[in-house]
């Protein structure tokens, strides 16, 4: 058995900003498992700009930006090629590696496996099984990886940030997408993301459009979509599937960590840790995708309340159960422990189902006790603090919001 005062799974940016934040706490005696064969997460397959001006004050590219978070994460030791099997209670993860079946056992684990795209097998859609169908992900490693063009006019499904940056990505190679598809009736991510992609990429954004079937015998060859009026056949030689992202929650079957309906992803308290009080969790697991930059915060953070777990300064995990009302995808954390918080107050993180506006309100019990009128979009996080003193004393929070 190995044995650690922390094991932390997933060499992402939470990961690894978990790590360099336990070593400067003092914490030294940490090992990192990940499956990969380099440290970093998605950023590594990311060549365009726009990583680490928060963390290391300067842009880089993901590549050079995972080269970095490892570094600083260097006093940690990294397994990689090693997949975590089983989560069993008290810290210990049965997993396998080059050298065979191995178990380890935290004081503490720090769970951060990250979030992947949702492929098409997922997404339900019909038609052959050509070549030239595949994820951001995928394509990422295609261009950046190994150098190779996949297709030269594909049609990218979706219109996530995610999305956008399958742009950038396809630019590297002249791959030229002849469209973007949204099936709702305005983009997914911030505008005037339609403008830049129509008039700097020149790809059009079909919006209110449906993919129905992928067309093609070894290839891909076109693509049936509904505009509102039938189908129609556009001619393409491959398919991007963007977004959607899920976590990567396949180890928390059958496990000591609880997994909420919400979100998908482990459900936890205002420390970060779940269920069972061993496991901690961080990073895209929670609930789908976030920057590089907001995993990477969420990792030093869970690693001040690791910390603190392993020097018995948290409270008992006793716990406030968080509802979610209205139009409300999720709400996390998903428990508030009774006691002092760690810095006075709780921050809440939350999403729509779908576009809404009216009034944001937090109750403990029956008590209103912070609100705030909001309009949101789907995948676009929101965040509020609500003072700590506030929800003393009760037994449930509820997180509605209330449609105008």
């Amino acid at each position: 058995m190995i044995a650690r005062d922390v094991i932390i799974l997933g060499a992402g940016p939470a990961g690894l900003a978990a790590a360099t934040a336990l070593t400067r706490l003092g914490i030294r005696d940490i090992a990192i498992i990940d499956r990969e064969a380099e440290p970093g997460g998605i950023p590594r397959h990311c060549g365009h700009i726009g990583f680490g001006l928060r963390e290391f004050l300067h842009l880089m590219t993901g590549p050079e930006y995972a080269r970095s978070l490892a570094a600083a994460a260097g006093a940690a030791s990294i397994s990689l090629g090693v997949t975590a099997l089983r989560l069993e209670p008290g810290g210990i993860v049965q997993a396998t590696g080059p050298h065979g079946a191995e178990t380890y056992r935290g004081k503490a684990v720090l769970l951060a496996m990250g979030a992947r795209e949702t492929p098409r097998s997922a997404r339900l859609v019909s038609g052959t099984r050509p070549w030239g169908v595949m994820t951001t992900g995928a394509l990422q490693q295609f261009v950046y990886l190994h150098r190779k063009r996949p297709f030269q006019r594909p049609v990218v499904i979706g219109t996530e940030l995610v999305s956008f940056s399958s742009l950038v990505t396809m630019r590297h190679l002249d791959i030229k997408p002849i469209a973007m598809i949204e099936a709702n009736d305005r983009i997914t991510a911030r505008r005037p993301g339609d403008l830049l992609a129509r008039f700097l990429f020149g790809v059009p954004v079909l919006l209110n459009t449906e993919l129905i079937r992928i067309l093609g015998g070894d290839r891909v060859q076109g693509v049936e979509l509904d505009l509102g009026n039938g189908p129609d056949r556009f001619d393409c030689d491959g398919v991007v599937f963007t977004g959607k992202f899920r976590p990567e929650n396949a180890l928390l079957a059958n496990s000591p960590v609880a997994i909420d309906r919400g979100t998908l992803g482990p459900a936890i308290d205002q420390y970060w840790r779940c269920s069972d009080p061993t496991f901690f969790a961080a990073g895209n697991l929670l609930r789908g995708i976030e920057t590089a930059g907001q995993c990477w915060r969420e990792g030093v953070a869970a690693a001040h309340a690791i910390a603190a777990a392993l020097d018995g300064k948290l409270p008992a995990p006793d716990s406030i159960p968080v509802q979610t009302r209205g139009a409300l995808k999720y709400v996390y954390p998903q428990r508030i422990a009774p006691g002092d918080a760690l810095d006075g107050t709780q921050l809440f993180k939350a999403r729509v189902q779908k576009a809404a506006h009216g009034t944001l309100v937090v109750r403990a019990d029956d008590k209103v006790v912070w609100s705030r009128r909001i309009r949101a979009l789907p995948e676009r996080r929101i965040a509020w603090p609500v003072s700590a003193s506030a929800l003393q004393g009760c037994r449930q929070i509820s997180v509605a919001l209330e449609e105008a």
